[in-house]
């Protein structure tokens, strides 16, 4: 029986506390395409489809993990209080948008796993330079896939040459198709925003226009696959995190195993970044899927040890992205 009392102001600080560590979740374009509605004693998550990608993430998968990533950020607040949140998967009637509602039971529970990633939220970092050549030990490969294993996704890491240079020509390939499409460079330049804004992808606000011209107007997929192909061959870890199925549900579990991923490997000092172009043009997921087996591929990921510290990237405001009623 949860012991979860009444929405009064001071629950509502509650939820805006374990809402404000859920907002550090990462996301395409740093779109941060959630909204979280706070009702009685329920915290329900939407997906913000005013944010979405629909050329880079037509079908809204991308967008799904993201909110994904968000919910566990959101339970590893709540256990760093010694609460445990209940998560119900895509439960909330007919709304497409709800992807899961999460009650609060102010019973403690045994979450010290969880607990222990509490501090790494704010210290994770999308790191897009070179990694220090230092290898990635087996153990803590290990621990990373079982991080995934626990949100019920899999990790598999690209241990030979030939999968490595084979997931590195993919991505250089999927950057020349995506660079190849007008649209697509378009929805990229209009997600390049001033630090101010909030979100999306932070330019100098004097340089923006000129960037954005230059970003809609030439393709620069050859200069960028070469950049992106030799990132993916110098990672000390290149991996591919998948689920079995491909539905809502599944992504929205690949989310919650992503951010426990990427909390692990900040626990060891390690950072992430994403070459996802083998999975965003669809073409090509087949090709990724090859290299993995079974199963559906959603995130392409490279870690290492960075070599400085990366500037986090802005977050729109609570106020934004939280909405309460008394239903």
């Amino acid at each position: 029986m949860q012991n979860t009392p009444p929405c009064t102001l001071t629950n509502r600080q509650l939820f805006t506390t374990l809402i404000r560590s859920a907002s550090r979740a990462p996301s395409s374009h740093n779109t941060q395409p959630w909204l979280f509605r706070i009702s009685n004693a329920h915290i329900v998550l939407l997906a913000d489809r005013t944010r979405a990608l629909p050329v880079n993430d037509p079908h809204d998968r991308e967008l799904t993990i993201s909110c994904g990533c968000a919910l566990f950020n959101l339970r590893v607040e709540a256990a760093h209080r010694g609460l445990i949140a209940h998560t119900e998967i895509r439960l909330i009637g007919d709304d497409p948008d709800c992807l899961a509602r999460v009650s609060i039971d102010s019973v403690p529970d045994s979450q010290d796993a969880l607990a222990s990633l509490q501090p790494y939220i704010d210290k994770r970092r999308t790191y897009r330079k070179v990694f220090a050549t230092r290898e990635v030990d087996a153990s803590i490969v290990q621990q990373l896939q079982d991080a995934a294993q626990a949100e019920g996704a899999w990790v598999r890491p690209l241990t030979t040459e030939q999968s490595r240079h084979a997931a590195a020509d993919l991505v250089a390939e999927g950057d020349a198709a995506q660079w190849a499409n007008p649209s697509w460079r378009r929805e990229l330049a209009a997600w390049m925003h001033a630090r101010h804004r909030g979100d999306g992808l932070t330019v100098p606000t004097v340089a923006r226009p000129v960037m954005q011209m230059i970003v809609r107007t030439f393709n620069m997929g050859r200069s960028v696959g070469a950049k992106d192909r030799q990132l993916a061959e110098s990672s000390p870890l290149l991996a591919v995190l998948g689920t079995d199925c491909d539905g809502i549900p599944d992504w929205i579990q690949a989310g919650q195993a992503l951010q426990r991923v990427l909390l692990v490997a900040c626990q060891f000092g390690m950072q992430a970044s994403y070459l996802n172009q083998p999975v965003q043009v669809s073409v090509l997921r087949v090709k990724l899927q090859d290299l993995t087996g079974t199963g559906e591929p959603h995130l392409l990921l490279r870690f290492g040890y960075p070599l400085g510290d990366a500037r986090a990237t802005p977050r729109r405001s609570i106020e934004d992205i939280i909405e309460f009623t008394n239903d």
